[in-house]
């Protein structure tokens, strides 16, 4: 039974999506539109990015030391 038939026929109580999520399935929840996949990983890719400027600041320094 599709989503619209069991609205129908009162089997569910989901609402329906709305917005961009009802026009393409890869903006709904862990979807890999870029624009969401992006807002989604913020926190990930700036990690990244400062483990990386870390890491070049380290080999700079001729790589003796901590990393940390």
């Amino acid at each position: 039974m599709s989503f619209d038939q069991a609205i129908l026929h009162y089997k569910t109580h989901r609402r329906p999506y709305r917005g961009a999520k009802a026009i393409d399935a890869t903006c709904r929840n862990h979807g890999t539109c870029p624009w969401c996949q992006a807002n989604r990983q913020h926190q990930l890719l700036r990690a990244r990015q400062a483990q990386l400027a870390r890491l070049k600041e380290w080999r700079q320094a001729g790589g003796r030391g901590k990393v940390c």
